[in-house]
């Protein structure tokens, strides 16, 4: 039924559409390098930066979105997903996860608690996105002690700086797919004059077990169910309204936001032993777990532009946030979350200062957490923290230097104890342009990260990992010394840049196993040793030709990453080396790609993990544009793992029980006006 209406709604469009479209060229878009980049409070360009940066944005964001930030990145170099089914994935960077990886709201945290556990969402919905900007190096000293390994910002236009051209703009999409029967959905308008602009936002996804290649699990009994994953479900909700005032020398603007979601846990029931809310006399049985999750944020940014001498501008930022998810097993609550929080930000950007020009500001966060419930394995604590921050960049002609520094302070309180910690971070790069249009970037930073409340604290069973987590109140920060060095081409027929890096952590801070057992679950205690990350990441785009059938791009890209303890061993769960690439072809209103990604084997595995296979997954894009007087019309068809493969990312807590979907197409239309 509701496949029927959206193509009785896409059809309804075509008819009220002109049907002698006009083309569909690359003028209406901006070129990737003269993309303002956001998270650099210098508002510099793309192309500008010395870091390595990826920036998502128009028709490959369109392509690209998905139900999760980390499943819309992962084809991106160094950036993979850690996968707790289609309602959880968080976004890994260069095999760092967690809360090594900041993930911002239009440059403040996403204030949910994905940090504390892999099967919490990310509360950002990907398809109200206008851009997504990966970052690392020294600008991410910007965003605190959570960045070592970078920092995602995800631009929505909730909170308008500018006036909008015309005074009015809006873009609306809908969808469904093969592999789970989805349905979803999202709306957005922008209306107002040059002094006030009004924002509005929803969507919707409902989506059903998604079909899989196979067995869900890994060793499965011929009796055991295939061809479907259970309890993969998902319902997500919500949307926000925003105001601004916008004069000639700033804005300031409010926006109100809603997140709502319920997601199954695939792959992963509840034996009665691990709780006491099951009916007895069923050991064997398991209950089905999901996860039920509500956020409220309030949003305040303003800005002011020459605010006093020497300053070009000022921008401050305060966001609240009233978060809280319940684990359901069956009908039962087994664990209830709550994380209500304040943040703020304040950037100031200076002019030229002996040739030098930065910015500078502070950060602070106050934080209520608590998890309440029979299997609640961190206690409730009230976090504050603290940071000033500054990063400064001069051009000496055919070289730049970039330089940056960061002092954070944290104190964390739980009943009965509390741990201060308090670190330094620098870091310095540089850029080198060998001739013209190549470029040679250098980067070392020295950064430090504060353990967190459930590194330090935990205590019980942790059903989502499957263990009896234990954390260590001893714990000391971790300090990461990074070196990194690049190459990056900007030509007529060739874009490209590769980089290698390598980090060394003394007492880096990662969930051990052990050969005990508690409450038959196995025992994983958080410690400390000295680690090393190393590896490489490439991406190339070859202009192949441009006739009159069209214009034709090869996109390639591969990364790897090794990371492992000074004794030797491997560290679990790092990303598998990958491969892929992509022939994109555009002609008037017709855009088509179409091109595979290899997952190499990952037989590097920590102690009592798994080897992970290799697979390819096989994916293309179609869409067709329309434009009509007052809007235009992007019908859409994109294909994932065409070749239906029984794919399993390494990064995945569930990967010996839940595989990535199967065989998917999806259908859509997009509508600008």
């Amino acid at each position: 039924m509701r496949k029927r209406l959206l193509v009785i709604f896409i059809a309804q469009s075509l008819a009220g559409a002109t049907i002698a479209a006009e083309n569909h060229s690359d003028e209406h878009a901006k070129a990737l390098d003269a993309v303002v980049v956001k998270a650099d409070p210098r508002q510099g360009t793309f192309g500008d930066l010395i870091q390595p940066a990826t920036v998502l944005t128009g028709a490959v964001l369109d392509e690209r979105k998905a139900a999760t930030l980390g499943e819309t990145l992962m084809r991106e170099p160094g950036v993979h997903n850690s996968y707790f089914g289609p309602g959880a994935g968080r976004p890994i960077i260069r095999g760092q996860d967690g809360a090594r990886v900041q993930v911002l709201s239009d440059g403040t945290s996403s204030m949910d608690v994905s940090t504390v556990s892999v099967d919490h969402a990310v509360t950002i919905e990907p398809f109200l996105a206008d851009q997504i900007e990966v970052l690392r190096g020294p600008t991410t000293l910007l965003y605190g002690p959570g960045s070592v390994g970078g920092v995602v910002n995800v631009l929505d236009g909730r909170i308008a700086e500018q006036a909008i051209e015309d005074g009015f703009s809006g873009r609306a999409q809908l969808g469904t797919d093969t592999v789970a029967d989805s349905v979803f959905g999202m709306a957005r308008i922008d209306v107002g004059s040059e002094g006030f602009v009004l924002h509005a936002d929803a969507f919707y996804r409902d989506t059903e077990d998604y079909d899989i290649r196979g067995r869900a699990e890994m060793d499965a009994d011929e009796d055991e169910p295939e061809g479907v994953l259970e309890n993969s479900s998902q319902e997500a909700k919500g949307g926000a309204i925003g105001a601004s005032l916008i004069g000639e020398g700033g804005f300031l603007g409010v926006s109100i936001s809603r997140y709502d979601s319920n997601y199954g846990i695939p792959g992963h029931g509840h034996e009665e032993e691990y709780s006491d809310a099951f009916a007895k006399g069923e050991e064997d049985e398991e209950e089905v777990v999901r996860l039920d999750l509500e956020q409220t944020r309030i949003d305040l940014k303003g800005g002011i532009d020459n605010p006093f001498a020497s300053a070009e501008s000022l921008r401050v930022r305060l966001s609240h946030n009233d978060y809280g998810h319940v684990e359901l097993e069956g009908d039962e609550i087994g664990t209830e979350f709550d994380n209500q929080e304040l943040t703020g930000r304040l950037d100031i950007v200076h002019g030229e200062i002996g040739g030098w020009r930065g910015a500078y500001g502070l950060t602070f966060t106050q934080r209520d957490f608590s998890a309440t419930g029979e299997e609640a394995f961190v206690p409730p604590s009230d976090t504050e923290q603290f940071g000033l921050f500054l990063l400064e960049g001069k051009d000496y002609g055919t070289w730049r230097l970039e330089l940056g520094a960061r002092y954070d302070t944290q104190a964390i309180d739980i009943e009965g104890a509390s741990a201060d910690h308090s670190g330094f971070s620098a870091a310095v790069g540089a850029s080198f342009d060998l001739m013209d249009g190549l470029t040679l970037n250098v980067g070392v930073d020295r950064a430090v990260r504060l353990p967190n409340s459930e590194e330090l604290f935990s205590d019980g069973p942790h059903i989502a990992t499957g263990s009896f987590e234990i954390g260590d109140a001893d714990l000391d920060e971790e300090i990461a010394n990074q070196f990194e060095i690049g190459l990056k081409y900007r030509g007529e027929r060739f874009n490209g840049s590769v980089s290698a890096f390598h980090a060394r952590f003394d007492d880096f801070i990662f969930l051990a196993d052990t050969s005990e057992e508690e409450d038959e679950l196995p025992v994983r205690e958080w410690s400390q040793d000295d680690a090393r990350f190393t590896g490489f990441e490439a991406e190339g785009v070859w202009h192949l030709s441009e006739t009159d059938n069209g214009h034709f791009d090869l996109r390639a890209f591969a990364d790897t990453v090794r990371a492992r303890i000074d004794d030797g061993d491997d560290l679990p769960r790092i990303p598998q080396s990958r491969f892929g690439a992509e022939v994109r072809w555009h002609l008037g209103p017709w855009r088509a790609s179409a091109g595979p990604v290899h997952y190499f084997e990952q037989d590097r595995t920590a102690q009592f993990e798994s080897e992970t296979d290799a697979f390819t997954l096989w994916n293309a894009a179609l869409s067709y544009r329309i434009d009509a007087q007052q809007a235009s019309f992007d019908l859409y068809l994109k294909g994932d793992n065409l070749s239906d493969e029984d794919a399993r990312l390494h990064t995945s807590f569930l990967k010996d029980r839940a595989p990535l979907p199967g065989r998917n197409v999806t259908a859509g239309v997009r509508v600008l006006f």
